[in-house]
């Protein structure tokens, strides 16, 4: 049981690590005529869109709405990829449960995964 409780607060101790350098961890995509960027943070929500060129100002509203979802998709499509990587060694439950600690849930299901029960205070 001490050992378990030892590798519970290892583990916890990385988490937190992780957590704390990827707070200021960012991803950007360009589009591929370089007309317009997005950068999203560590949450995936959009930090910052920039428009490179004027082209956008002739593009049809559905041309330009692709444009600018296609950005931000893929910057949080590799801001996902590098989170997950963060966490790959410390949460090696699935990708699920690792999302659910990463989302701020309740980390139940990653310790059941990883063979940890929740317990007690008392039973520290």
């Amino acid at each position: 049981m001490a050992r378990d409780l030892e590798r519970l607060r290892q583990t916890q101790r990385s988490l937190s690590e992780a957590s704390a350098s990827l707070e200021s961890a960012d991803a950007e995509a360009v589009s591929r005529d370089r007309m317009v960027s997005a950068r999203v943070n560590a949450r995936g929500e959009v930090a910052e869109l920039r428009f490179h060129t004027s082209k956008y100002r002739t593009m049809a509203p559905a041309e330009l709405s692709a444009a600018v979802l296609d950005v931000i998709g893929r910057a949080r499509e590799e801001m996902e990829h590098r989170v997950s990587e963060a966490f790959a060694d410390l949460a090696p439950g699935s990708s699920e449960a690792r999302a659910e600690v990463v989302d701020g849930g309740d980390p139940a299901r990653l310790l059941a995964e990883l063979g940890l029960r929740s317990r007690a205070p008392e039973e520290s």
